[in-house]
């Protein structure tokens, strides 16, 4: 039996013992996930250790436009792929290739526009996001913002059939392909700002050529598609498709908007607060850039353990068999909770050791950090269940659920928030926004998910 689940997806999916089944799918997922927040976390070392504090508050300020790309990519990859997954399900395979066919056609028009737009605005860009042209950080976002555009069109591309790879029933080869980008990007990241002393321009052009690399190798997977031959001549665009898949990918996409939404929002607040206190501007702008990129490796366990169950969600969805569907998020639910009681205990335990890895700086800075990690991301174990919840909704198919709780977290409560309360509390209202935020969005979520279970009958 075992065999036939290596040899057949669709058994696999409908029938395999659920702990193996969502291992088999998430790790391969999770370590894809943490090497593509790798890409960001060792151009943050490498910064802050050659081109200091100042490097870092930098690369936060132009990472909203990571955080763009990547709703793009969840947008369209998603979407593509519970669209893919219910209709295998439902035994549809003509629905099912017009779902991929016009996803993948989607990713590469929009991924160019995206990279086209991002290189042609990025002053604005970088202005919006929290560094004026006149301050200390500005040309320095510049220098790293008009390379790294170049690999956006790419990167979104790669990332969006990751998505739809894993839905084909290769979890394996979108893990691989993602850990060569990443491993390239590191040994570039050294040659290039170390023996060949190009600072942060070296990063910028590191993050492009592995992110060039990662496309190619995604590319050499579809002429080997397991759930159907794809030919050039089949490749085509339907509205009706791109209006499903949309549908589907909204509420993750959202969530990822609202993150840079949130991500420019904290920066201006930091930026503007900042100066007000002892700190500074440039401090407040760098610790977050640090802290955010460590949050990112304990997101990405969550949203590798979602994006790994999002084929059985949908392909049971379509088949009827909802016990499996309720099952497989009980036990992501669990793993993404255990995963952020983990996180919090290093937090609280050690802040300033896992700030030291991002370079050094003065005790002011090191003060600031303490309080940012223990306070801002004091309940990081909330935060692992709205990625879960927002792709289990979007996988079956129901994007209004998922759209609410996409809008909990960021959009209904931390912005808000971020404005309100340092208005009383200074810099320390930004720092208490998020624990606020986290534990009502987490109300909301399993509120949420309860309300499904009952239809699933």
């Amino acid at each position: 039996m075992e065999r036939r689940h290596a040899a057949n997806p669709e058994v696999e999916l409908g029938s395999a013992p659920l702990m193996p089944l969502i291992a088999k799918y998430a790790i391969p997922s999770i370590i894809s996930m943490l090497v593509g927040a790798l890409y960001n976390l060792t151009d943050q070392i490498f910064i802050g250790r050659i081109v200091g504090v100042v490097g870092n508050a930098a690369s936060n300020v132009v990472f909203p436009t990571t955080t763009l790309s990547t709703a793009i990519c969840m947008l369209l990859g998603i979407g593509t792929a519970a669209g893919f997954n219910i209709s295998q399900g439902a035994g549809k395979t003509d629905e099912a290739k017009k779902y991929v066919y016009t996803g993948l056609t989607m990713t590469a028009i929009i991924g160019f526009l995206t990279g086209l737009l991002v290189f042609l605005f990025r002053g604005q860009i970088i202005d919006l996001c929290g560094a004026s042209p006149s301050g200390k950080v500005y040309p320095y976002a510049m220098k790293y913002l008009s390379i790294s555009a170049i690999g956006l069109p790419f990167y979104i591309f790669a990332s969006a059939a990751a998505t739809t790879i894993r839905a084909d029933g290769s979890p394996r080869y979108s893990m691989i392909f993602n850990v060569v980008g990443a491993a390239l990007n590191v040994g570039l990241d050294w040659l290039f700002m170390y023996p060949f002393g190009w600072g942060i321009e070296g990063a910028a052009a590191a993050t492009v050529i592995s992110q060039i690399v990662t496309f190619v190798l995604a590319m050499m997977y579809f002429p080997r598609f397991k759930a159907f031959k794809m030919r050039l001549c089949d490749i085509s665009l339907s509205m009706r498709h791109i209006e499903n898949s949309m549908k589907a990918g909204i509420p993750t996409f959202m969530n990822q908007i609202l993150l840079m939404t949130t991500n420019i929002v904290l920066n201006n607040m930091l930026e503007t607060y900042g100066a007000a206190s002892h700190y500074g501007s440039v401090i407040p702008l760098a610790v977050s850039g640090v802290a955010q990129k460590t949050n990112m490796i304990m997101i990405s366990f969550a949203v590798g353990i979602a994006q790994g169950c999002q084929p059985i969600w949908g392909y049971n969805l379509g088949a009827k068999n909802y016990q499996r569907v309720k099952g497989t998020y009980k036990r992501a639910f669990a793993a993404a909770f255990a995963i952020g009681v983990v996180f919090f205990a290093l937090l609280q335990l050690f802040p300033r050791e896992i700030v030291s890895i991002f370079g050094t700086g003065s005790d002011l800075y090191f003060e600031f950090a303490e309080k940012y990690l223990k306070i801002y991301m004091m309940f990081v174990f909330f935060q692992n269940i709205q990625p879960v919840t927002v792709t289990y909704f979007s996988a079956t198919d129901n994007p209004k659920h998922g759209l609410l709780v996409s809008l909990s977290r960021q959009g209904l409560f931390l912005i808000p928030l971020l404005i309100i309360l340092p208005k009383f509390m200074g810099i320390h209202g930004i720092l208490a926004a998020s624990p606020i935020s986290d534990t009502l969005a987490f109300i909301i979520s399993v509120t949420m998910v309860l309300v499904s279970f009952k239809r699933y009958k």
